[in-house]
């Protein structure tokens, strides 16, 4: 298999067999600012012959071409599909269209020999976390506005830093001393525009703001790996992406894994980046599926999302281990953020020191999200809306009623997603979103739907972030059902019976999911 990759600033080609047998790659790098999409589609139609030449003399003759449909930059995904499409005509064999975050995924596998990971996809314009389920990547969660990689180029950009500003940037900050920026998590979806603001208007030294860039902006990509580590129950990790070779991000997830005593894996660095090889045999497996493209077929889709791709390649299905371990019954039990501990009829919700956070960001999480979770369980208790009673407060420890019943993510049906949609109706009309609405946070008592877990929740009558609450809950259930549709319909149908402005929050979700995030 041939591979071609050029969805950005980096023209690649490989020959992939039954090993990688050739690899070569020709970078645009822009004179000033960042990718210009034309100028980098005339450099990959100027580098073309080269690369594949060089690609092909050393190599077997190539009996398929693949290549990077999409995401990716418009001019220069169809500067490479039009060279795929010459060479299948040309040399007479099947043509294969590849998505580029789901290659990122694939060559990680092949090149760690891991099996069944949560995948932490961290590069330029791309920033998800994923989990295979039902022949499909669901994504758990990703970026709301730009993606990592780009975020820490435009920071870079304003420093008069060189393209990519990555690297750069890393070398700075092992001199600085983290400077606080702010934290921007909403349930299992991150963003970063607030952050790069923040550190552009910072007067502190580069080094230390670099610092403080990169220790908040990775502890926030952990932080969101970990709730879909802790939500499947799965217990391999894997960082792919540009972005991944980062070191202090490896040694963060790394961190995390050991702690949750989880199996951490990182592709070597030649795979982490934008290849050729990740196209070529991820078009390996595809065409053992036969999963080949006329050339009708072969239109670019600058915004192909990862779970839009049928995974044929794999005999597995990857179901989540949903286990009982974390329902409170006797004991203790281990969530993402915090140990549950029950005692008679009360538990006591401790929340954990992060190994992976620097000790002042840590700690300013610990307290900012215990007080708050307490402060909107009343208020939401108050509205009418089902939770916990509080019996005490600490700076990291709520000591709580146990909720006896099933967690929502067991149960669920049409029927619990409707009630959860009337109970979330209720809360937002009290002003209060939730901030990590997902179905391991819902508890199903005597048929009623009881919110837990409001270490996330805010006060706040945005319509945004109401849409954002409910979006969290809709890609929970893309991610893990396969009845996503009816349960989203069900949702639905419950939120609007008790909340008067949900037409209106279910738009504004509409048009989170629509927005663009292959940049």
């Amino acid at each position: 298999m041939l591979g071609i990759e050029g969805t950005a600033w980096n023209l690649s080609a490989a020959l992939f067999g039954d090993r990688l047998f050739s690899l070569y790659s020709s970078p645009y790098a822009p004179v000033q600012g960042g990718i210009h999409p034309r100028e980098a589609a005339q450099h990959h139609a100027s580098a073309m012959k080269e690369v594949i030449g060089r690609v092909l003399e050393s190599g077997p003759h190539p009996t398929a071409v693949a290549f990077s449909q999409g995401p990716g930059l418009g001019p220069c995904l169809r500067t490479v599909a039009t060279a795929a499409r010459t060479l299948a005509l040309t040399l007479g064999v099947p043509l294969v269209g590849v998505n580029h975050c789901i290659a990122h995924v694939e060559i990680g596998r092949w090149a760690t020999g891991c099996d069944d990971p949560i995948v932490l996809y961290a590069s330029g314009a791309n920033t998800q976390v994923l989990g295979y389920l039902n022949k499909c990547y669901r994504i758990f969660g990703e970026t709301l506005d730009i993606g990592l990689g780009n975020a820490l180029d435009k920071y870079a950009r304003s420093r008069g830093l060189a393209h990519p500003g990555g690297p750069a940037i890393e070398a700075l900050a092992r001199r600085g001393t983290p400077v606080d920026l702010p934290y921007t998590v909403k349930g299992m979806d991150l963003a970063f525009s607030g952050l790069v603001s923040a550190a552009k208007e910072s007067p502190a030294p580069v080094e230390d703001v670099c610092a403080g860039l990169q220790e908040t902006a990775f502890a926030m990509c952990v932080e969101v790996t970990e709730r879909a580590l802790a939500h499947a129950g799965k217990n391999e990790v894997m960082l792919v992406g540009g972005v991944g070779a980062n070191a202090r991000l490896q040694e963060m997830l790394d961190r995390m894994c050991r702690e949750r005593r989880a199996s951490f894996f990182v592709p070597e660095k030649q795979y982490l980046g934008d290849n050729g090889a990740m196209i070529a045999y991820t078009g390996k497996i595809m065409l053992e599926a036969d999963q080949v493209l006329s050339l009708e077929a072969s239109r670019v889709i600058p915004g192909f999302r990862s779970d839009e791709v049928e995974v044929a390649w794999r005999r597995d299905t990857g179901e989540f281990a949903y286990h009982r371990a974390d329902v409170i019954e006797q004991g203790s039990a281990r969530g993402a953020e915090a140990v549950v501990s029950r005692s008679g009829s009360d538990v006591a919700k401790r929340r954990l020191g992060k190994g992976y956070r620097v000790p002042s960001l840590d700690q300013r999480l610990i307290t900012e999200r215990t007080r708050a979770e307490a402060r909107t369980i009343a208020m939401a208790r108050r509205a009418g809306v089902p939770t916990p009673v509080i019996r005490d407060i600490t700076r990291d420890t709520i000591i709580m009623e146990c909720i006896e019943g099933s967690l929502l993510k067991h149960v669920l049906d049409e029927r619990t997603a409707r009630e959860a949609g009337r109970m979330v109706g209720r809360l937002h009309g009290a002003g209060i979103v939730h901030g990590d609405l997902t179905t391991s946070n819902i508890i199903v008592r005597d048929s009623k739907c009881v919110l837990i877990d409001f270490g996330l929740a805010q006060v706040t009558s945005e319509i945004e972030a109401r849409g954002v609450d409910v979006h969290v809950f809709f890609q929970t259930l893309k991610s893990t059902s396969a009845d996503a549709p009816a349960l989203r319909d069900a949702f639905i149908g419950g939120y609007e019976v008790s909340f008067p402005a949900a037409a209106e929050v279910i738009e504004r979700e509409r048009a989170i999911e629509a927005r663009g995030r292959y940049l």
